[in-house]
């Protein structure tokens, strides 16, 4: 017996989504509270509290170097880059856009055509796919609802990209700004900001899709089956959203990574190898804020969303949907409200209840958030979220350089990039083993307890806590560009040092975020396997039988097929780049005025365009394996995609993370070891940034682009299942 009524459900889950979008506003006005110069064309307070400010931090500074700094100018020069920034990703979302609103009126259309021919157009109620006896809507009005679920899914996603982007954006000079007094409050605004977006996106996910299953059922009533096999539409868009999302912050990094690879000194000013790197700071802070703000917060928000989708769906086939039990439907969307408001509790913790006062204390408090969200559901969905903390920290203990394995790879620079390159891909391939243990231990305990329903609550159970994970991943990127905004207005060491800080521990936390989206998508992938299987009428997948085994072999190629495209069009973008950096220093004297929207533009076409033959695959690889050779075959084809797409994901990930990580040790110098691994500019420092320049097209696109694969073909196959089972088999039908 349900312990909430429905007037309780209708009532909890549209609330606790207002309330994540009032919190998320929250932080954003605390935020903005900082001021930043009014020329910058946004922010609060203009020159005169700023300037009081600058005041202020001079007045504190210590004898040295440092004395006699012009805040003034400084401010205003933050204020510059962040602006510079924010247009450039703003220029690249409103490009992504332009060819994101082509694609989707154009396979809406294809949606429509495919589902509606399956029953010729047919206008007439037809019988039930899960209950013969009872007549259910007719083919055109699912064909329809499908296409516009569909176009409701692009918007959802071209609204959380924007706002996402601008959150980020906002708080860079900020963040920067605030750690001018301390660490704590340095970290306090890029955390809130982070938090902004994080409830931003997870309160909207849930209220579009709240409010997609009431507006639809005005017309399906109690046809609960086709209500949502419809609304399993929604999340398409995301993940093609954030593929194309993922891949600047590679093209970006590099030619930067080239830069520092020969700069002799962090602190030389005028020397060449500085100019470039300042010179494509820009253009690096822009492909951070889209790869990981609009890109990872998008699949991480896609993942969300088809989870939750997956389970209302197989919910919706199973006695929950015969008995039209409404409390017992939006458990699914119950998890997720309850899980934003438990976040936002934990949120004040972190930023209100408890203080970091130094820079070797924000590591801690970010994995505290890790930690104390999960157990609010601990008997329902135990299985996803502990499945979640073990990945999380798994990844940390592979990718940050606390631990032996970074350092491992750190210590391997000695004798060149060759062997740190063989240690890195080592350690990736090392990292791999518990995860996947870990998952597969949660699948098995998860399908024994509920089948493919307990599968689909367990991957929203690993993104229960969406809210904060999106708060984290922000908060990353926060805080690379607020280093970068650092570097770049000559703040002075005491001000760069917290920056640093907060840095390092964004990119430890960064790996964990991209663990929890590799495991969640493993899980969302095999609950829509799950429903397209059922979907589909396959009473039994046989891997002994030629169609199935077919697919599977070729579903496990396509992983790498799509890696090598990916990182193919990342090098020859990363080239192009290198060479626009070059022409412009050997023509501009003394690169007074850098052309940064150059280098952005790069980025931008490169992006979208050569992103086209890699979206192609995903996106046809199911419809010709469905059309030419039939469901059983493409059922193949996404076991065998899912077990290898998630390996080589975390394998590259990891082995990424660990090259960027061993850079970063030898750069900070923290211990007697890394002390005499650098300085920068050493054989071993060069050694290291080679890997690093590596690991970024595995980490930032390959790795995270892979999570998509294997969902946008799983829910591909979903949507079209109905048209599958009626038509496909052409070739292999009649051989």
């Amino acid at each position: 017996m349900a312990i909430l009524g429905t007037a309780a459900v209708e009532v909890l889950i549209p609330v606790a989504a207002l309330i994540g979008i009032a919190f998320a506003m929250l932080q954003w006005y605390v935020v903005a509270k900082v001021p930043v110069p009014s020329h910058a064309g946004e922010g609060s307070g203009g020159g005169g509290e700023g300037s009081k400010q600058g005041r202020d931090v001079r007045g504190e500074e210590e004898e040295g170097e440092e004395d006699g700094m012009d805040y003034l100018l400084v401010e205003a020069l933050c204020a510059e880059i962040q602006r510079a920034i924010s247009i450039g990703a703003t220029s690249f979302l409103l490009t992504e856009y332009k060819y994101l609103a082509a694609f989707t009126a154009a396979f809406a259309a294809v949606i429509f055509v495919f589902l509606g021919s399956a029953e010729r157009f047919s206008a007439r109620p037809s019988p039930c796919a899960y209950d013969p006896s009872r007549e259910c809507r007719p083919a055109l009005a699912n064909a329809a609802f499908s296409a516009v679920a569909f176009l409701l899914g692009a918007a959802t996603s071209v609204l959380s990209g924007y706002l996402g982007m601008r959150v980020a954006t906002f708080a860079n000079a900020r963040t920067v700004l605030e750690a001018r007094h301390g660490v704590g409050r340095a970290f306090a605004a890029a955390f809130r900001s982070g938090t902004a977006m994080g409830f931003l996106l997870a309160s909207s996910a849930l209220l579009v899709l709240y409010a997609a299953v009431n507006l639809f059922g005005l017309y399906y009533g109690d046809d609960w089956g086709g209500l949502y096999e419809s609304i399993t539409r929604v999340p398409s868009p995301c993940s093609a959203a954030s593929a194309a999302a993922s891949t600047p912050r590679p093209l970006t990094s590099a030619p930067t990574s080239s830069a520092r690879s020969s700069a002799t000194s962090p602190r030389t000013t005028l020397a060449t190898p500085r100019m470039m790197v300042a010179h494509n700071v820009i253009a690096d802070n822009v492909g951070d804020n889209v790869g990981d703000i609009a890109g990872m917060g998008l699949d991480l928000f896609g993942s969300y969303a088809e989870s939750s989708c997956a389970a209302l769906f197989v919910a919706s086939i199973c006695s929950f949907g015969a008995e039209h039990d409404l409390t017992a439907m939006m458990y699914p969307l119950l998890i997720s409200a309850v899980g934003l408001l438990v976040c936002a509790i934990t949120t004040v913790v972190a930023t209100d209840v408890t203080e970091v006062k130094e820079s070797d204390e924000v590591g801690p408090a970010l994995k505290r958030q890790i930690l104390i969200s999960p157990p609010h559901l601990f008997i329902c969905v135990s299985a996803g979220l502990w499945a979640g903390l073990v990945i999380g920290y798994v990844t940390e203990y592979f990718t940050s350089n606390a631990y032996g394995p970074v350092q491992a790879v750190a210590r391997s620079c000695r004798t060149g990039a060759a062997t740190n390159v063989i240690f890195g891909l080592a350690v990736g391939y090392k990292s791999v083993i518990v995860p996947i243990l870990a998952i597969a231990a949660a699948i098995y305990a998860s399908f024994r307890l509920a089948a493919t329903y307990g599968i689909a609550l367990e991957a929203l159970g690993m993104l229960s806590t969406i809210a904060k994970g999106l708060s984290i991943d922000a908060y990353g990127p926060i805080s690379d560009n607020a280093g970068g905004i650092a570097e770049m207005a000559g703040m002075p060491r005491r001000v760069r040092e917290p920056t640093d800080a907060l840095d390092a521990a964004g990119n430890t936390t960064a790996a964990i975020g991209k663990g929890f989206a590799i495991g969640s998508a493993a899980l969302v992938s095999l609950a829509l396997f799950g429903a397209y299987v059922s979907r589909a009428g396959i009473m039994a997948v046989d891997v002994l039988s030629p169609r199935v085994f077919v697919g599977l072999l070729v579903g496990a190629m396509l992983p790498y097929w799509f890696s090598a495209m990916m990182m193919r069009s990342v090098g020859s973008a990363a080239l192009r780049m290198v060479e626009e950096v070059r022409r412009q220093f050997d023509t501009i004297p003394g690169l007074a005025v850098p052309d940064y929207a150059t280098c952005v533009r790069i980025s931008t076409d490169a992006s979208l365009k050569k992103m086209m033959a890699p979206g192609a695959l995903v996106m046809l690889s199911p419809l010709v394996a469905g059309t030419l050779f039939g469901v059983e075959t493409l059922a193949g084809l996404l076991a065998g995609a899912l077990v290898s797409g998630v390996q080589v994901a975390i394998s590259a990930s990891n082995s990424g993370g660990a090259w960027d990580n061993a850079k970063k040790y030898i750069e900070a110098g923290m211990s007697e070891e890394a002390r005499s691994l650098g300085p920068q500019g050493s054989k071993a420092h060069k050694a290291a940034v080679i890997g690093d320049t590596i690991g970024d097209p595995l980490k930032d696109t390959s790795g995270p682009s892979l999570n998509i694969l294997i969902k946008l073909m799983a829910v591909e196959s979903l949507v079209f299942a109905p048209f599958f089972a009626a038509h496909g088999g052409i070739i292999f039908d009649h051989l």
